[in-house]
């Protein structure tokens, strides 16, 4: 029997199961055994690990994962999903599936459950509309993650692992950067998916700090700065920071700030590292 993740096995189990695609969760079914191999290989996957997959649909990348994985936890929220996945893999004895939404699953409680005292991996082909909201649960829950291994649109993996100074680098790239250290893996074009989604994709890889890049006062000041610095990009970094109104500083003050922290009043705020946003926000904190 083919392997699911080729055209030939993925046609094969759609028909068999008479599945119907869903628009709304965004179900694209990789086809490309070569790409499989790159996701399995660049996440490093053993028998020592326990992996949380996240969106398994018919098991494309599941299939692989139960192979090279100690233990394989799969999270999928589509009911017509749940029958054909305790099918074809029910027996093994190093699979569990859970029928749930992700970002509703108390994700700190199942890592304890099923790896106690050892850090997971994730791995998870992503339905695009939501990818944000998935990485981010991820990483601010301070699980005990090694990495995360993803499929994201293109557009996005170039955003994660943006460098300052990119257009791309945005507030998700500081903000993912605080946590992980991104690497682009690959570029995937939408011909190996099944249906083919009309963006091209990448696999994206966070391998996760133990402890954050940077430490900061005010965790919660540093993330407000990184939004209201991206939240006008053409403007400079002292007009959009007196602009928010969030740190209830005059512009004059914060002028001050941004002149002896050596960051300077008329830099933009996507040309800051995250150590400079860090330094900044301690500034503003001392102030």
């Amino acid at each position: 029997m083919d392997k699911i993740a080729t055209s030939q096995g993925t046609i094969a189990v759609l028909n068999k199961y008479d599945f119907i695609f869903r628009k709304k969760f965004g179900q694209n079914f990789l086809i490309d055994p070569h790409v499989l191999n790159k996701i399995i290989d660049s996440a490093a996957i053993t028998k020592d690990d326990c992996v949380l997959e996240i969106g398994p649909g018919i098991g494309s990348v599941t299939e692989a994962l139960i192979e090279h994985a100690g233990k394989v936890i799969s999270v999928e929220i589509d009911n017509q999903l749940i029958p054909i996945l305790e099918e074809q893999f029910g027996q093994a004895q190093n699979f569990k599936l859970i029928h749930n939404d992700i970002l509703k699953v108390d994700l700190k409680e199942l890592v304890n459950q099923e790896s106690p005292g050892r850090k997971i991996k994730v791995v998870a082909n992503l339905p695009y509309y939501i990818t944000t909201p998935i990485i981010m649960a991820l990483l601010e829950h301070e699980l005990p993650i090694e990495s995360i291994t993803v499929m994201v649109q293109k557009e996005v993996a170039d955003r994660l692992a943006a460098k300052p100074g990119n257009k791309q680098y945005g507030a998700i790239t500081v903000s993912v950067n605080y946590y992980a250290k991104p690497y682009l893996v690959a570029n995937v074009p939408r011909n190996c998916f099944m249906p083919r989604p009309n963006v091209d994709s990448a696999v994206l890889k966070l391998s996760l700090y133990d402890e954050p890049v940077v430490k900061v006062k005010n965790k919660e000041q540093f993330f407000r700065i990184i939004r209201a610095a991206f939240s006008q990009r053409r403007k400079t970094l002292l007009n959009t920071l007196a602009a928010n109104g969030e740190l209830h500083l005059s512009k004059e003050a914060l002028k001050q700030v941004l002149d002896e922290s050596g960051i300077g009043s008329v830099t933009r705020g996507e040309t800051l590292s995250v150590e400079e946003f860090a330094k900044l926000s301690d500034c503003i904190d001392n102030f």
